[in-house]
């Protein structure tokens, strides 16, 4: 179905009593687990989690003070903002979204980002695991897909985009085997819930026999279903997956033009972002995603947006500037047009669990994977950084006659993360030392050429260094072998497509809102202690009166629940 953007939130009235109101905190977050293994405590049954990708804490104050009737200014007026919440390191989609719903870091999580190298696999498609581990390319994004160019990543639907509520609940269905690196011990593909190391919320919901439901823009992110061994895809952790693929092709072409992903337009980002929210309101309704088949309202359920960071990443869309006005504390009309449409649909959603019945049972928070930098536009400077490693590796050969290259895989949005094919501390500081003393060209807000010193970088952490920024032993197949922090405002990309990017460690690709809204919490309140999105895992399942303590990336980490919720101090 086409969806009409939405400017102005939806005309709903969200009273105090409606955001969520009935019973408080206090039983559900001391609970035990209820009889039957429901895990119920008699107050919070369901907890809907929304990530709005691109968001920062700037933003949702920002969008309260200014439009103080909106649902999300209702909505923080009655819940909890932790005001100084921020990501794991890297701050990109995958590591952001598994700390959620782990309570994880990538050191324990083994999810660094979305696009990796592994130093302990064969690459994709091996079918003979014969002689050394030569390692791989962890690619777990649109690169797994059947079709990385449908919506429906190849499962054949017709009557795309309208019938794309109808695509598969298990995405394994539409994920290619061929497409994913191959374990060395069994020679077969790892599917993506193999690769991740620990459980998630899911999987702990389920053992207590509660529904789970979970809509993300790739059916790689069928990685929630946690670690099934080595015997096939079966995780178990999400029941109903709903995962079109955000970059295929925007449809209709005719409106989008061909060769353009739904990430390419924002209208178009609003369009794909309003499928996941009907499949919200459907499993709200208590029907599967595709509305069809009632089953129940799910546990844990919820989605992520994808529209306010294209907002931030467009120079311009749909005739609107895009990104943020000079100083980076005002957003700019276009992501104005995002937060008015974010606002409609989490007012939707809140509309439909009142008008079901379910408010005194429902508790809601809204947080991101990522941020995303620079917001001021005079701070921007883009580096491509093809030159950069193509000099490194020529470097490499003159000092090293027969030698290949040195980098083999890289992953560089705001930040740098680089594979080496040799793995000695020797090699990992000829990269850093090359890095740190050679400047790049690049261009700025205008398009008018810049150079950067030192590649862009302001810290380098090369071979054990960069294990021990993470946590891991030196000899860990996954982590990168050199690590850069870039330069506030550096982005890399070739050409002028982008004004912002995430994945670095700069404050602003960190800094998120994290907001939980209980049922019958009738007086909001901040806390202003320092937080990580991974005390949302823990969070969920105190709330639901399961044990934080069955998540194994809680027992490593000693991850916290989220503190000032009554009932939910404590590991």
């Amino acid at each position: 179905m086409q969806m009409r953007p939405m400017w102005r939130a939806v005309p709903v009235a969200v009273s105090a009593a409606m955001v969520l109101g009935g019973t408080t905190l206090a039983g559900a977050a001391t609970g035990q687990p209820g009889q039957g293994g429901t895990g119920h405590s008699g107050g919070i049954r369901h907890v809907l989690l929304i990530s709005v990708d691109g968001l920062h804490q700037q933003d949702l104050t920002w969008y309260v003070r200014n439009d103080p009737h909106s649902v999300l200014a209702a909505l923080a007026a009655h819940g909890v903002v932790y005001s100084k919440a921020e990501t794991p390191f890297p701050s990109d989609s995958a590591p952001g979204m598994t700390g959620q719903v782990t309570g994880g870091d990538p050191r324990v999580t083994g999810i660094y980002y979305d696009d990796t190298w592994n130093h302990d696999v064969f690459p994709a498609g091996t079918t003979t695991c014969s002689g050394p581990v030569p390692g791989g390319e962890a690619a777990y994004e649109e690169a797994v897909d059947k079709d990385s160019n449908s919506l429906d990543a190849g499962q054949g639907l017709a009557g795309l985009p309208g019938s794309i509520l109808q695509m598969t609940q298990n995405p394994v269905d539409v994920i290619d085997p061929k497409n994913l690196p191959v374990d060395p011990a069994n020679c077969k593909p790892i599917y993506p819930n193999q690769y991740l190391q620990v459980n998630t919320i899911f999987n702990v919901a389920r053992a207590h026999g509660l529904r789970t439901a979970w809509s993300d823009k790739h059916p790689a992110y069928q990685m929630f279903n946690g670690p099934s061994g080595t015997n096939g895809p079966s995780g178990t952790g999400v029941q109903d997956y709903f995962t079109p693929e955000i970059n295929s092709q925007a449809l209709p072409v005719s409106t989008y033009g061909a060769g353009n992903d739904w990430t390419t337009d924002n209208k178009a980002t609003m369009q794909y972002d309003s499928y996941k929210v009907q499949a919200i309101l459907n499993e709200i309704d208590g029907f599967d995603h595709s509305g069809k088949t009632r089953v129940g309202v799910p546990a844990i359920f919820g989605m992520n947006f994808q529209t306010v960071s294209t907002a931030q990443k467009l120079p311009t869309s749909d005739g609107l500037t895009g990104g943020y006005l000079p100083g980076g504390t005002v957003p700019g009309p276009l992501l104005v047009r995002a937060l008015n449409y974010i606002d409609a649909q989490v007012g939707m959603m809140v509309a439909r669990i009142k008008a079901d019945g379910l408010a005194g049972s429902t508790a809601i928070i809204i947080s991101a994977k990522h941020g995303q930098s620079p917001t001021n536009p005079n701070d921007l400077a883009r580096v491509p950084d093809s030159p950069i490693i193509s000099a490194i590796n020529a470097a490499w050969k003159a000092a090293h006659p027969g030698a290949g290259d040195l980098v083999i895989f890289s992953t560089d949005d705001d930040g740098m993360l680089l594979w080496l094919s040799d793995r000695s501390q020797a090699a990992a500081n000829f990269v850093k030392t090359y890095l740190l003393t050679h400047s790049a060209a690049g261009n700025n807000i205008g398009g008018h050429p810049i150079t950067v010193s030192a590649s862009g970088l302001k810290k380098v952490y090369a071979g054990a260094a960069s294990a021990a920024f993470f946590g891991v032993p030196v000899g860990d197949p996954r982590h990168p072998d050199v690590l850069g922090i870039a330069q506030h405002g550096v982005v890399y990309t070739g050409g002028m497509k982008k004004i912002a990017e995430h994945g670095g460690d700069d404050p602003q690709d960190r800094d998120v809102p994290i907001l939980v809204v209980l049922p019958g919490l009738r007086h909001g309140r901040s806390i202003g202690a320092p937080v990580e999105t991974t005390q949302i895992a823990p969070t969920i399942l105190r709330l639901l009166g399961l044990n934080p303590g069955q998540l194994q990336a809680v027992q490593i980490e000693h991850t916290r629940v989220l503190p000032g919720l009554r009932g939910g101090s404590g590991h």
